[in-house]
């Protein structure tokens, strides 16, 4: 059975998830939502010639509609607190994008609420996805690499993109660049390391985006730089490195992991395979690491939304769980979250600041 999916949010990201679950044959957009005119006829372009969705401005219309057998949230991150109270109410499935919320209480919130109900609760944290990452994380969990002791991740990119009303452009509204942007990074540093957080450094500013941009009198003040470092439980390390002013080079991510035995490393885009070495023989082999010819459509992050979307409807029909946990979408913010303070209070965070059980 296809199964009907409403999108909720039809921003940038919103009219990406159409044209990925419209290109699954196993689903399609049944319905949409938003506040605002502009990003509701940005989802008609996406959506085509279809003129058969139904368009509701309140999320919760489109809730109680009828209409859809699950839904995308792919509203504003300060929104989406909110929304997943009302959702989290219902029995319908939800993918909500990253962040799952900009704060570490408001994230707890929707944990508590998606233990309570049945239905499937999956969080947008795609990067996971992504062919290259991929198959790192298979060597990785092969053994083959030892026991993991280093994670490096470089992030250099373009700026921030422009979004409606220019919400992201406040970190109110976001919960923080390293809250945004890399929870992404955060969650590939929690699923390799398998082991609790336990203190955050870092440092980063907003030094060259954005610096003479004001909003109702208000100067931007999103981060644009960072090194961040997060030591776990089992001794070991991940380093963050990210500029979003480096759009110049050839790979946007770089991500190595160094363990006992060997070294594994991936590049995105980079040249559709990644680097496997062994300490003892000095060998280092390349294994593909190019897109599948099932992926439908590669839109923005390399495949890896239409993997995601593709999973979450299998799931959904077969009972299953989710890949990416509400726990997942905590842990990924958690990390965010303390290396802001570490940044702001220019000092060592330990994790059980917050509170905490992982």
């Amino acid at each position: 059975m296809v199964m009907r999916i409403g999108v909720i949010g039809t921003g940038m990201m919103g009219c990406e998830h159409i044209r990925n679950i419209n290109a699954n044959p196993n689903a399609i957009v049944t319905a949409i939502s938003d506040p605002h005119e502009e990003p509701l006829e940005w989802a008609r372009h996406a959506l085509g010639s279809d003129n058969s969705v139904a368009e509701f401005r309140d999320h919760r219309d489109l809730l109680k509609s009828g209409e859809v057998d699950a839904v995308v949230v792919a509203s504003p991150n300060f929104t989406h607190h909110a929304l997943l109270l009302d959702i989290l109410q219902t029995d319908t499935p939800v993918l909500v994008e990253k962040p799952m919320c900009t704060t570490i209480k408001h994230c707890q919130d929707v944990v508590a609420l998606a233990q309570q109900r049945k239905a499937l609760t999956w969080v947008g944290l795609e990067y996971r996805y992504m062919t290259p990452i991929a198959r790192l994380l298979d060597v990785v969990n092969s053994g083959e690499l030892g026991d993991v002791k280093m994670l490096s991740i470089r992030e250099h990119r373009f700026p921030f993109l422009q979004k409606v009303n220019n919400w992201n452009r406040f970190s109110r509204n976001t919960g923080g660049t390293l809250v945004e942007k890399c929870c992404h990074f955060f969650d590939l540093m929690n699923l390799i390391a398998q082991s609790p957080p336990v203190r955050v450094m870092a440092s980063g500013a907003q030094d060259v985006n954005h610096l003479d941009e004001f909003y109702d009198g208000e100067r931007a003040d999103i981060l644009d730089n960072a090194y961040v470092i997060v030591e776990f439980a089992n001794n070991m390390r991940a380093m963050l490195d990210l500029s979003m002013f480096a759009e110049v080079g050839r790979n946007e991510q770089e991500i190595a992991v160094v363990g006992s035995l060997g070294k594994a490393e991936a590049h995105i885009p980079g040249p559709g395979h990644i680097y496997v070495g062994n300490r003892s023989s000095r060998d280092i082999r390349k294994i593909d690491a190019t897109m599948s010819s099932e992926v439908a459509y590669a839109g923005a992050h390399f495949g890896a939304s239409y993997v995601e979307i593709d999973k979450f409807v299998n799931a959904v029909n077969v009972n299953g769980n989710a890949d990416v946990t509400v726990n997942d979408g905590l842990w990924s913010v958690v990390l965010g979250v303390a290396a802001h303070r570490a940044i702001d209070e220019r000092r060592v965070v330990e994790i059980a600041e917050f509170i905490l059980q992982k």
